[in-house]
């Protein structure tokens, strides 16, 4: 208990430190820095040993945040095409250690992860995404997003662990139950409106939602929050692992810290960009 909250703060204090430099090359190079341990720790959950196809994924994964902060556009039909077809020549050309499987997951990791993570640059330059948002929006959409994810994960293991008797899904992870769930929801919601108060008192902001909005998206956005972390939990089942990595003590990889955060982070900017554009 002890260590995973010193090594939570520690990593708060380094992730606010990239938020106070987001407007720097700073913050694309952390994304890029996330985005390419957690494809390796991926990889090395499925048991990828084509060094071929780890080095283009990796590559991918640190290249995808700056195309994002650089407002650079690729046609993904056409490049993807050619990803795609790369990464399978690759598999190829190690078959006898490459399975299909790891082939897949690495084409998957090094495109769904860097993209996920690069919705943070997304909300920083809201404005350029979203007619009628201000960067004030995007920042407090940011930290929505976290608060959605990192707060129903807190809330979930402090009132889990003093009150949790029912197992939510004991075949996936049989630590959590739905205790843990009610009072993630709870502790998120009550923290993303204390979040609104203070972006609509003291920075003019707040994306325009009311406290009836934020109440229902941090509901849905927590719900989705425990989805992705069921859906890491089921990765690490299905090939026998514990934690995704050991870079952070107490919690295990960046995947393990951020599993919620990279569904939540894309639900939830979907889910404007739709609402603003019907």
């Amino acid at each position: 208990m002890k260590q995973r909250v010193i090594t939570g703060a520690l990593f708060a204090i380094i992730f606010i430190g990239a938020m106070l430099l987001m407007n720097t090359l700073v913050f694309p190079i952390f994304i890029a820095l996330l985005s390419v341990i957690a494809v390796w720790e991926i990889e090395k959950a499925v048991g990828l040993e084509n060094r071929l196809i780890m080095a283009l994924s990796m590559t991918l994964a640190a290249v995808v945040p700056f195309l994002y902060h650089f407002s650079i556009k690729i046609p993904f039909a056409v490049f993807g095409g050619i990803y795609v077809v790369a990464v399978l020549i690759m598999m190829l050309l190690q078959y006898e250690k490459t399975k299909f499987i790891q082939a897949v997951m690495a084409i998957f990791a090094s495109v769904c992860i860097p993209y996920a993570f690069s919705v943070m640059i997304i909300f920083r330059d809201i404005e350029h995404y979203i007619k009628g948002y201000k960067q004030i929006d995007g920042i407090y959409l940011l930290i929505f997003a976290i608060f959605a994810s990192w707060m129903t994960d807190i809330f979930a293991y402090f009132v889990g662990s003093k009150l949790g008797k029912h197992k939510l899904c004991p075949k996936i992870s049989p630590k959590k139950s739905v205790e843990g769930a009610i009072g993630g929801v709870i502790g998120a919601v009550l923290l993303n409106v204390l979040l609104l108060f203070v972006f609509k008192r003291f920075f003019d902001g707040g994306a325009g939602f009311s406290y009836v909005v934020v109440i229902i998206l941090s509901v849905i956005l927590s719900i989705v929050s425990m989805f992705g972390d069921l859906a890491a939990s089921t990765i690490k089942r299905n090939f026998g692992i514990k934690d995704f990595g050991k870079l952070l003590p107490g919690h295990g990889g960046i995947m393990d810290r951020f599993d919620s955060a990279l569904f939540v982070m894309p639900v939830l900017y979907s889910a404007i960009y739709i609402v603003n554009k019907f």
